[in-house]
């Protein structure tokens, strides 16, 4: 059983940035692949970005590429999203995944948090 804690999201002017983390209680953190979808009102939730268990390979969606980077601390079980250069379309509940895969946890990820909110306002 994996569970995933959120924390970092908030309300910031666009052109701002915001660093989410997100804790990982499971032993073997460095197995899992992880990664961040979002959801806005009245949307579907989107894949944002994926990074695997060793942190060598990373997924993005076209939507942050260029402003959004994904890395993790093994050491600490924690992942993180930094997003630059926010913009309005930005705002969304985030929430952090896990899988076994970094493609599952691309597309169909087992074990989500709770979200966090990041509002960006124009």
């Amino acid at each position: 059983q994996v569970q995933l804690v959120e924390s970092g999201g908030g309300l910031v002017q666009a052109g701002g940035s915001l660093r989410l983390s997100c804790a990982a209680s499971v032993q073997t953190f460095s197995r899992y692949a992880m990664g961040w979808f979002r959801q806005s009102p009245g949307k579907e939730r989107e894949f944002v970005t994926a990074i695997s268990g060793s942190g060598g390979g990373k997924y993005y969606a076209d939507s942050v590429k260029g402003r959004f980077t994904i890395s993790r601390d093994n050491a600490k079980n924690t992942v993180y999203l930094q997003m630059n250069s926010l913009k309005p379309e930005d705002t969304a509940v985030y929430y952090c995944v896990a899988d076994r895969t970094i493609v599952v946890v691309s597309t169909g990820p087992d074990y989500w948090g709770q979200g966090t909110q990041v509002t960006v306002s124009s």
